[in-house]
Parts: structure tokens; C-alpha cells; sequence
């Protein structure tokens, strides 16, 4: 019987082993899949799997096709700069990137000359070639090139078979995947270029790292620019200036939040209901401190696997050292083990909106999207192995109602699996991820599996939201632990009497507060839904004679609860509007005399203008009336 390739209409033909997928791949279907792993034009066909074939729609296809166009964008700077040196060019979310060791950065002129060569490369439609090759053959070749960054890269993948790719007179070390021709790129563009390190690592020499995107077509290209446009009015960096929502200081440090009130009210909104949505849930809430002690951190693990990212040990007299707790676990396990639980007390749920510190390198920083300080929507499930299923099912109706209620309807979820290096029985990892991937498809959840990308203590689920650009964003995670009640001794007295390990489930729906925030103010482009706004609603008289009157209206919406203030300047009224409207203020209430004679506001709905003069009550009753949708 032989292989089945299935093309992404649903139609099918059986193949003999034997045959390049090459021979099935062209400008419209760039590679495929199988097992979930990328096959590319140089696979050969075994004769009994099923390969999908994968266009530019697809996650796989983007991947080889953006793949490809790094290695043109190398071979573009190689021909035009002879002396740099190659470091690595991976594909991204949005397009591709390649790092270069250069004497000066690429100025804005050596940029459009690369995109030239770029195009002119294209137009040759060469031919890409996979090459295996030994580790000797590997040292020789980018040996005569003076590729030391090569070179290095050679050293860590000697124990694994080490290819190449190539087309024309440029060749790349390489583990592919690649799309077949140079020529099934039709349009390229440089974006930026930046300052990187080698491997990440402001140790080691400095880089110049060029961004760029391309397509099978010039519209795809135009709508791409479209986009990033619209982002950049949208970096939630600038409207959170702009609408003073927070900020970062030099003098309090890199990567610590400061909240200002517009920002701290949203935040509140947020916590509050979340606090009200976990309590209905049956989860029990918890606040623990923000150091612990050394020891604790030796316990759980963290200074053997995660001290790079925790802050510096703290020395207090002659205590033994503290440090800033980058996670919440430790903490949660004191709880729990706080008394002999019994069988009948699972599943224990407790959560917290705990603050963690994490030693980011300032390289990295962005925004609210990468920071030091941050608070987490963290909790933690201990349950036994016949409530594992159930509860993970509840965290998944969780986190998809948190999310719609924010307004996010589109996920893309991943279920990553048991890696090499691993603690927990093998039992247990495959009750664990039964549970994930049976939990995902009796709610309707399409997924991708991620063969082997679990963390070492146990699998997990990740849920990825789109926004309003289309953009993913990494928010819920549902991962078992089998390290920590391991390594704590975390037990509960079962029916029989006897001790047992019970099933240790760490999620975050939102995952921090932070992140989430940056993510909010992006995807409404600061025209918050009138149940986050942090102002509702503006009172504004016309003159300071109605001051009075404002006065009063404004303590008819506060004693609603509705967030109003006034603005009782003395600038002209279209002065005060356009204030109102630049901060994105869902209604505006302009008073005159007619008004306060009539007991009347008028009103004004931002982005949509007036919407008439109305009683001051019917206006309220509107208004919550609008807010009951929210819940």
C-alpha cells in the first residue's frame, strides 16, 4: 500500500514510496505535513504515511516559505557585503529576520540595496537543494568561508546529522524546512533592522539583525502593510501614554509597571472580575508574600533551572538569603500542605493574583508585553487521577468564558507532549495528556499537537487569542506539574487510609495582568467596551454659570456608580469636546441653560457624535441598561 497525500480541498492520491514530495510541490503548495512534522521538497516518501499538502494559508507553508526568504535575504547581503558574517535567519510569526556580524550598521541606503538584490535574486528562480553532509565535510566547507558564527553552531549539532541547503552559489547550514524554488517568492520587503546579540546573550559580539516579510502576491503584501500600519497607531506603549493608563521610569527601573489612575482603574475591573468568576468556580483565594527564603527555592527547584531569571540573592543580618519569587508554586504548596488533606477535600482549587519578579534582559524588555515586575492569574488544581479530565474541561469552559468576555472569539491551541528529559512516570504523562487532548475535543477546540515540546515536569495546554489584526497572543496555559508535589512530598489520605501523590494542575487564564492589559489596549485601540472604560462618561458645561448644574449631574452618575468626572475649564466648548474625544471618553454630557432649565443633557457618543438631548434619568437608565450586557 502506499503513501496517501492529501491536497487542502480534501482530495487524495495514493503514491509509491520511493518519491520525492518535491514532485508534488509547487507555487501553490509549498510543502507538507506528516506526523506533525514538516516535510519539504527533499522528503522521501516512505509509502505508508498520509502527507497533507500545505499552501500559504497554513502555518507550515508561511513557516517554509518565510524560511526560504531568510536565506535570500543572507545570500542578498553576502553578494552586496562579502566581508560579513552569517549568524542565524529563522522564520517568525510575521515574517523572517537574519542576523549579520558587520563592521557598522546597515544604514537606510544598504537596506534598499539589499532589497534590490533581494528581487534580483528572485528573478533567477533557483532551484533549492538539501545536502547532508559529515562534521568534518561541515567544518571544511564554512571553514574556507571564515564563517566562525557557523563554525560554532557546527559544534553544537555534532551529534546530529547535519545539512545544508542551497541554490545558485549560496549555501546555508540548515535544518530546512524550505519551499522548492526562490522563484515561487513574488514580492519581498525589507522591514527594519536592529541590534541583537549572538545566541541572544549581550556576552557575546553584537549583531545586526534585519527584519523583512514576502509573499506569493503584491496584494498579500499591501494588506500585510495595511496591517502594520494599523498596529503602529495601535502599540499599546503609545496609547498608554497618550491616554495615561502607566509608565516606566528610570528612576524606579527597566520593566517595573507604574499604574497611573486611568490604568489602575482598568486593572481593578479586571481583577474584580475575575476575583467574582474564580469564587463561583469553587476556588479559594490566597496571598503570599513576594521573597522567600533560599531554601524554598532550592526545594522547588528554581536555583537549579531557573536562577538566570530570578533577581540577585537578598542578605538580611545574618539570616539565610531571600529571593524575589519568580512563581507562585512554592507558596501555594505551604497552603496545601498546611494540614492532612483528605480524598473528600479534592479537587482543592486555589488561586491568586500573585506579583513575580523575573530578571529580564533589557534587550528583551517591551512595553507590558516583557517586564520585570508582573502579576499573574495563577492557580493551582490538586485533584486525583479520576477528577483530572473534569477539571481540565472546567478550566477550558473557564478560560474561553474569561476571553469571550473580553471579547476575544478566535483561539489556536497547542497541546505539547512528553519531551526526552522528563520527571513523572510514563503512566502519568499519558493520563495526563489523554486528558488535555480528550478535554479539547469534546469541546470542540481544533489543536495542534506539539510532539515533544511539553516542559520536563509535565504537558500542557496553551490557548493562543486573536485580535482585532489578526495577531496571536499567548494568554491561557493549563500545565500539569509532577515535579513539585514530588519534590515537596505533597500527599493526600485516601478512602483506603493509605497516602497518596495527588495530580498537580498549574493554570493561568488571562496569564498576567500585565501582558493581558498591553494586549486589551491594542486590540480596542483605546476605545475601551463602556464596562472597562476607565471614564464612562464626561460632564462638560457650555459656561461657568452652569457649573451648578454639572455639579449636579455629575453626583447623579456617581451615586449610579457610573465612573463620570467634569472638565470645568475655562476653554471653549469644542476645546473640552475634542479633549473628551482624544481620551476616548464612551459619552460626552454637554450642559447649557436650555439644559439645566429642562432638567436635560445633551448627549454625545465618542466616534459616533450627537445622539440627541434627553432627560438626565433616561440617560442613566440608557447607560445601564448598556452595561447589563457586560454581565
Amino acid at each position: 500500500m502506499g503513501a496517501k497525500v492529501v491536497y487542502p480541498d480534501g482530495k487524495a492520491e495514493i503514491v509509491e514510496k520511493g518519491k520525492r514530495l518535491g514532485e508534488f510541490l509547487n507555487e501553490k503548495y509549498l510543502c507538507g505535513k506528516t506526523d506533525n512534522q514538516i516535510a519539504d521538497f527533499s522528503y522521501e516518501i516512505k509509502g505508508k504515511e498520509e502527507i497533507f499538502l500545505c499552501d500559504f494559508e497554513s502555518e507550515e507553508g508561511k513557516l517554509a516559505f518565510w524560511h526560504t526568504s531568510s536565506h535570500v535575504l543572507a545570500n542578498a547581503v553576502k553578494e552586496l557585503f562579502p566581508s560579513a558574517k552569517l549568524g542565524i535567519g529563522p522564520p517568525v510569526e510575521n515574517g523572517f529576520y537574519y542576523d549579520f556580524y558587520v563592521e557598522k550598521p546597515f544604514s537606510p541606503e544598504d537596506l534598499e540595496n539589499i532589497e534590490k538584490k533581494m528581487k534580483e535574486i528572485i528573478e533567477r528562480k533557483e532551484n533549492l537543494e538539501r545536502i547532508e553532509i559529515s562534521y568534518e565535510e561541515a567544518k571544511r566547507i564554512f571553514s574556507e568561508k571564515g564563517e566562525n558564527f557557523k563554525l560554532e553552531l557546527i559544534e553544537d549539532f555534532k551529534e546530529e546529522k547535519i545539512t545544508v541547503y542551497k541554490h545558485g552559489d549560496f549555501i546555508d547550514l540548515c535544518k530546512g524546512p524550505h519551499i522548492k524554488n526562490t522563484g515561487f517568492i513574488k514580492t519581498i520587503k525589507i522591514l527594519s533592522a536592529s541590534g541583537s546579540y549572538w545566541k541572544g546573550d549581550e556576552r557575546n559580539p553584537g549583531m545586526q539583525r534585519i527584519y523583512g516579510v514576502s509573499f506569493p502576491s503584491k496584494k498579500q503584501l499591501k494588506h500585510f502593510l495595511h496591517l502594520l500600519e494599523e498596529a503602529k497607531k495601535r502599540d499599546h506603549r503609545k496609547l498608554g501614554k497618550e491616554l495615561e493608563l502607566f509608565s516606566f521610569s528610570e528612576d524606579i527601573g527597566p520593566g517595573l509597571v507604574v499604574w497611573y489612575p486611568k490604568g489602575a482603574t482598568i486593572r481593578k475591573i479586571i481583577e474584580d472580575f475575575l476575583y467574582k468568576e474564580h469564587i463561583k468556580r469553587g476556588y479559594v483565594p490566597a496571598i503570599t508574600p513576594h521573597i522567600g527564603k533560599k531554601d524554598l527555592w532550592k526545594r522547588s527547584g528554581h536555583l537549579d533551572f531557573y536562577i538566570e531569571n530570578m533577581f540577585p540573592e537578598m542578605k538580611f543580618e545574618d539570616e539565610e538569603g531571600y529571593f524575589a519569587k519568580p512563581m507562585n508554586c512554592p507558596f501555594h504548596i505551604q497552603i496545601y500542605k498546611s494540614k492532612i488533606r483528605s480524598y473528600r477535600e479534592l479537587p482543592f482549587k486555589i488561586f491568586e493574583f500573585g506579583n513575580v519578579y523575573r530578571f529580564e534582559r533589557s534587550g528583551v524588555l517591551h512595553g507590558l508585553v516583557r517586564v520585570r515586575g508582573f502579576t499573574q492569574d495563577d492557580a493551582h488544581i490538586f485533584c486525583t487521577e479520576n477528577q483530572v479530565k473534569e477539571e481540565i474541561k472546567k478550566v477550558i469552559d473557564f478560560a474561553t468564558f474569561v476571553l469571550k468576555s473580553f471579547g476575544f472569539e478566535k483561539y489556536h491551541v497547542y497541546i505539547s507532549t512528553m519531551p526526552e528529559d522528563h520527571v513523572g512516570t510514563e503512566q502519568m504523562w499519558e493520563i495526563a495528556t489523554k486528558s488535555l487532548i480528550e478535554s479539547a475535543k469534546e469541546k470542540n477546540m481544533e489543536f495542534k499537537i506539539e510532539e515533544g515540546e511539553g516542559a520536563f515536569y509535565g504537558p500542557k495546554i496553551d490557548i493562543l487569542i486573536e485580535d482585532a489584526l489578526g495577531r496571536k497572543w499567548q494568554c491561557t496555559t493549563i500545565q500539569f506539574d509532577f515535579n513539585i508535589p514530588e519534590r515537596f512530598e505533597v500527599k493526600y489520605r485516601d478512602k483506603d487510609g493509605k497516602d497518596k501523590t495527588p495530580y498537580l494542575i498549574h493554570r493561568a487564564l488571562i496569564g498576567s495582568f500585565e501582558r493581558f492589559f498591553g494586549l486589551l489596549i491594542e486590540h480596542y485601540a483605546g476605545n475601551f467596551p463602556l464596562w472597562l472604560a476607565p471614564v464612562q462618561a464626561r460632564v462638560l458645561p457650555v459656561s461657568e454659570h452652569i457649573n451648578d448644574y454639572a455639579e449636579h449631574i455629575l453626583k447623579l452618575l456617581l451615586e449610579h456608580n457610573i465612573r463620570a468626572d467634569m472638565d470645568l475649564g475655562n476653554e471653549r466648548i469644542s476645546y473640552k469636546i475634542r479633549n473628551a474625544e482624544n481620551e476616548k471618553i464612551p459619552y460626552i454630557l454637554i450642559v447649557g441653560k436650555r439644559e439645566k432649565s429642562e432638567n436635560k443633557v445633551s448627549i454625545r457618543k465618542h466616534g459616533e457624535g450627537e445622539k440627541g438631548v434627553i432627560q438626565i434619568k433616561e440617560f442613566i437608565n440608557t447607560l445601564m441598561e448598556e452595561l447589563k450586557q457586560y454581565g
